[in-house]
C-alpha cells in the first residue's frame, strides 16, 4: 500500500480510539502485532505486547488505569511503510485521581494493510509519578494536578 492509504489507516484508527471503538480498532493489527512503550514498573500499560491480543491487552490496561481527559492527534505524517503521529494528552490516574499532560509521538509500521508494529514514546516521569502516588491529603507532585 503507499503512504496515502496507510496514513488514511492510522488515522481511521484512532477515529475509533476516540469513540472507544475498540474490538473494530484491533481488526487494523496484524495477528502477529508489537505495541512497544518504554517499560515502567508502575504503569500496567507500560512495556512490549506481542500479537492482536497482546495489543488488545495494552488497550484494555490502558483503559483500567487511566482515562483520557484531553487526546489529540496532532499531526499524522507518512512515507513509505510508516506513519508517524505526534499529539498531546491529558489523562487521570484512576487508581489515585492524579492528571498528568503527555505529549507523545506513534510510529506505526504497515504491512498488507494492517499495523504490524507501534513503537509510542513519551515523558515516563509524569506517568509513573501519578500511577504510583499515595493519596496523603498532601499537594500533588510537581507537575501533577487533582
Amino acid at each position: 500500500m503507499d503512504a496515502g492509504a496507510n496514513k488514511q489507516i492510522v488515522m481511521d484508527g484512532f477515529r475509533q480510539f476516540e469513540s472507544g471503538e475498540i474490538a473494530p480498532l484491533l481488526e487494523r493489527f496484524h495477528d502477529d502485532a508489537t505495541w512497544i512503550s518504554p517499560e515502567m514498573e508502575s504503569v500496567p500499560f507500560s512495556g512490549c505486547f506481542h500479537g492482536r491480543q497482546g495489543v488488545a491487552q495494552f488497550f484494555t490496561k490502558l483503559a483500567a488505569t487511566v482515562e483520557p481527559l484531553r487526546f489529540v492527534a496532532k499531526d499524522f505524517i507518512a512515507e513509505g511503510d510508516k506513519v508517524v503521529v505526534v499529539g498531546e494528552a491529558t489523562w487521570r490516574v484512576r487508581s489515585t485521581g492524579l492528571s498528568y499532560d503527555s505529549p507523545w509521538v506513534n510510529v506505526f509500521t504497515l504491512r498488507d494493510g494492517k499495523i504490524i508494529r507501534t513503537d509510542a514514546y513519551y515523558d515516563t516521569a509524569p506517568a509513573a509519578k501519578a500511577c504510583c502516588a499515595v493519596q496523603t491529603g498532601q499537594a500533588a507532585p510537581s507537575g501533577l494536578r487533582h
